[in-house]
C-alpha cells in the first residue's frame, strides 16, 4: 500500500516548528554557555577547572546545542521535501546542508554533556580519552556552523534571479552565510558572535514565516 505524503502546507509548517526550536535552543544554549563563564582557557585542563566550577551551566548548554542540532536536521528533512521538487540542485542542496549541520551540532552538544560530566572527576594528568573528545566537539561546533553558513549560500542562489523581496532576502543570507565561514579564523572573534546572532535571527524569520504560510528566506522552488 502506498503511504501519503504530507501536504506542501503541513510539512512547510514543521520545517518552520523545527527552525524556531532550533532557534530558541541555540539561544538558551548561548546564553548557558555565557553564564558557565571562560570555560575556554589557553589550556584543556584550565578549561576543565573553570567547566567544573559551572558545570550545570555547561551542562545546560551543550544539551541545548544537542535539542538545536536535532530540530535543524529534523527542519531540514522537511525542507527537503518540500524542496526536492524544484528544478535546482541548489534547493536540495539548501535541506542536505541543514541535515548535516544538525546532525554534526547535535554531535557536539553530545561531546559538551560528555565534557561536563568529565570535568567532575578530572585531574592531571588528562586522560587521552578526554582530550580527543574536547577536540572532536570543538571541530564538530565549528563544523557544524560551517554547514549551516553554506546552507544560507545555498538558498540565496536561486533567490537572487527573481527580483523583488526575494533578491534582498538573497543578499542576506549570502552576507550571513559567507560570514559564518570564518568561524576557522580565530582574530575573528567580533564577527563569529554578529554571525551567530545573525543565523539565529535567520532561523527565527525562517520559522516564523514557514509556520504563517510564507517562504520569505527560504527559496520557493518552481513546479
Amino acid at each position: 500500500m502506498e503511504t501519503s505524503r504530507p501536504k506542501p502546507g503541513s510539512a512547510a509548517r514543521w520545517a518552520g516548528a523545527f527552525l524556531l526550536l532550533t532557534g530558541v535552543a541555540t539561544a538558551v544554549s548561548v546564553m548557558a554557555r555565557v553564564s558557565a563563564g571562560g570555560a575556554d582557557q589557553p589550556t584543556l585542563a584550565e578549561s576543565l577547572a573553570a567547566i567544573s566550577q559551572s558545570q550545570a551551566a555547561y551542562g545546560l548548554s551543550g544539551g541545548a546545542r544537542l535539542v538545536s542540532g536535532i530540530a535543524l536536521a529534523v527542519a531540514g528533512l522537511f525542507l527537503y521535501r518540500l524542496l526536492s521538487g524544484g528544478t535546482s540542485p541548489s534547493l536540495r542542496a539548501v535541506a542536505v546542508l541543514l541535515v548535516l549541520s544538525g546532525v554534526v551540532t547535535a554531535a557536539s552538544g553530545v561531546a559538551s554533556l560528555a565534557l561536563a560530566q568529565a570535568a567532575s572527576g578530572a585531574s592531571e594528568p588528562i586522560s587521552d580519552g578526554i582530550r580527543v573528545l574536547d577536540e572532536f566537539r570543538w571541530i564538530a561546533g565549528k563544523l557544524g556552523f560551517t554547514l549551516a553558513g553554506l546552507g544560507l549560500l545555498a538558498s540565496a542562489w536561486p533567490q537572487l534571479g527573481r527580483g523583488g523581496p526575494g533578491r534582498v532576502l538573497s543578499i542576506v543570507s549570502a552576507v550571513i552565510g559567507a560570514a559564518m565561514l570564518f568561524i576557522w579564523v580565530d582574530a575573528a572573534t567580533v564577527m563569529h558572535r554578529i554571525s551567530g546572532t545573525a543565523f539565529l535571527v535567520w532561523a527565527l524569520a525562517a520559522g516564523g514565516m514557514l509556520l504563517i504560510g510564507r517562504w520569505g528566506v527560504i527559496p520557493r522552488p518552481e513546479r
